[in-house]
């Protein structure tokens, strides 16, 4: 996801990035990796100007000659129009009726490719590709030929596209300005395994006859080979280094998330992190990693909650976290002092996602209950992910389109109740955290514990009526959101209480004053010196200890 393309300021040594480049995060969780045999991808839509909102487009049938406009997701601008196909599948956020889910993170790539020729942007093309595919190679299929035959319209993407049986990696990037179409490749994820990208294109090198596995545009090799970018044999051909190349600042910012998600889901690997630190002679990072054990839905929604606490980057540790140890940085994220450059992390868990997801589609399950997008508005850290089956009808008003924006504050939207919580937590944020994510638990645990219960209801007026078991899971996920919203309206109020004025209530609701840390104190003298220090009359008793 990006907004807008201005420049940050980086370190010399990690090179300049555009704000896009150190955005979204994607996870894909095949049926073999996870504990129920779900397919799982996730995403995060991080963006400083993107209002977070749950997207509905319902199913179509359109006469022959209905023709679909083409709308950029990041502008808002027409830029123009296709033949709309016959049918269409109903959409809900990235999923769509047949389970198929997508989500995307920006890598840029070389410049000399940006201002494709083209009408397709990536966001129409994942929507499109949502509302044309029953299965996640079918999505590919749609994608691609899209591409082909009306150009691309956006720079480099990486893009996860799931089903309940596979899951996919697609990267793609036009040709450059003018000129039409794109080279890409596409990955199948091995069953029992996971990978994940973050802004920075991962797939290398590729089997050349493996159409199972991985398929590729013909002129993927061939078009490097005619700009003098590759010279070596087509087995030899990698797709990241030649159309992205390494920069210092995207390890560190956009593959330092995907080590982060690895580190976690595979300690027995013991994954240094030299290949993001950018140590000379450092192999790559695997592409996919078998995890320790078999991930659960409620262990992808924590893989997407990390500020690399407990690592060498953990951002809760320098002074840049204040007293109370805030794992965020305003930007830019560049930042120079006495000519040195210096640059701040860029964690999974961010303050400026418009929205996220875990994305669980299940083979096993008819795709009216199989289906659900656990759905989260702004930080992944302390959002909830609340079950929005993709058959539902219709979604809650405080999630939906519509019902609110960037231009002012309303309680009506879950999007803005969900910011006020967290950017007042952040004021106190390593006391309030823990009163946020006692909530979080209770709620995500509630809904975790009760799916089985809600799908047997389904299920059994499914065997009767699909279109009575729809209407139970839309009446309960509605009813989920806005419920959701209430309590979280309640914790906002509840903080405020018990925080008011850099106080802190206890459990009796008397008001309390605890110290900083140690740490912070010390930093507080240093800097301040003698002036700070406490001072007395002659013969003035010494104060108690």
């Amino acid at each position: 996801m990006r907004k807008p393309a201005a420049l940050l300021a980086l370190a010399t040594a990690f090179a300049l990035v555009a704000p896009d480049a150190l955005s979204c995060t994607n996870i894909l969780v095949t049926k073999g990796a996870s504990a129920d045999g779900s397919t799982m991808i996730t995403y995060a839509a991080d963006s400083h100007e993107l209002y977070g909102e749950l997207y509905f487009t319902p199913a179509g049938v359109h006469p022959f000659g209905t023709m679909r406009e083409v709308v950029e997701w990041d502008t808002g601008k027409t830029l123009g129009r296709i033949p709309q196909a016959p049918v269409t599948y109903q959409v809900l956020g990235n999923m769509n009726e047949h389970q198929v889910a997508i989500g995307e993170t920006t890598f840029g790539g070389r410049k000399e490719l940006a201002g494709p020729a083209g009408i397709v942007d990536y966001g129409s093309l994942m929507w499109i590709g949502l509302e044309r595919s029953k299965t996640a190679r079918e999505a590919v299929d749609v994608m691609t030929k899209l591409v082909d035959e009306f150009g691309y319209a956006s720079t480099g993407e990486s893009i996860s596209i799931a089903d309940p049986n596979e899951a996919w990696v697609l990267e793609i990037i036009g040709k450059g300005e003018k000129q039409k179409g794109a080279v890409w490749v596409a990955v199948k994820v091995p069953d029992g395994m996971i990978s994940a990208h973050a802004n920075q294109p991962r797939i290398r090198e590729f089997p050349r006859n493996d159409p199972k596995n991985v398929l590729f545009s013909k002129d993927v090799v061939s078009f490097a080979r005619e700009k003098g970018w590759f010279t070596g044999k087509d087995e030899e051909f990698s797709f990241a280094d030649v159309y992205s190349p390494l920069r210092g600042g995207t390890l560190r910012g956009c593959d330092g998330r995907v080590w982060s998600v690895f580190r976690r889901a595979a300690p027995s690997l013991n994954l240094s992190s030299d290949w993001v630190l950018a140590v000379p002679g450092t192999k790559p990072m695997p592409w996919a990693v078998k995890p320790d054990r078999k991930l659960s839905t409620k262990d992808v929604m924590e893989l997407m909650r990390d500020h690399y606490e407990g690592t060498e980057l953990d951002m809760t540790k320098d002074v840049g976290a204040g007293p109370y140890q805030v794992p965020y940085r305003w930007r830019p994220m560049g930042f120079k002092v006495d000519g040195v450059d210096y640059v701040h992390e860029r964690a999974i868990s961010t303050q400026q996602t418009g929205y996220s997801f875990v994305a669980q589609m299940r083979s096993f399950l008819p795709a009216a209950v199989g289906g659900v997008l656990w759905f989260g508005l702004d930080d992944t850290y302390s959002t909830v992910y609340v079950p929005m089956y993709s058959s539902m009808r219709e979604v809650p008003k405080s999630w939906a389109v519509g019902t609110a924006d960037f231009r002012a504050f309303s309680w009506d939207s879950a999007f803005w109740t969900f910011n006020f919580v967290s950017n007042f937590a952040y004021s106190r944020y390593s006391d309030m955290i823990g009163d946020v994510r006692r909530v979080q638990g209770e709620l995500e645990g509630r809904f975790l514990a009760e799916q089985p219960e809600i799908e047997k209801a389904a299920l059994k007026l499914y065997a009767d009526s699909p279109a009575a078991a729809r209407d139970y899971l839309t009446k309960y996920s509605v009813a989920t959101a806005e419920g959701v919203v209430a309590r979280w309206k309640k914790l906002g109020e509840f903080l405020m209480w018990k925080y008011l004025d850099g106080n802190v209530r206890d459990t009796q609701g008397n008001v309390t004053h605890p110290r900083y840390r140690d740490e912070w104190y010390r930093a507080i003298a240093k800097d301040g010196g003698d002036r700070l220090k406490a001072r007395t009359l002659p013969g003035e008793p010494k104060r108690p200890e």
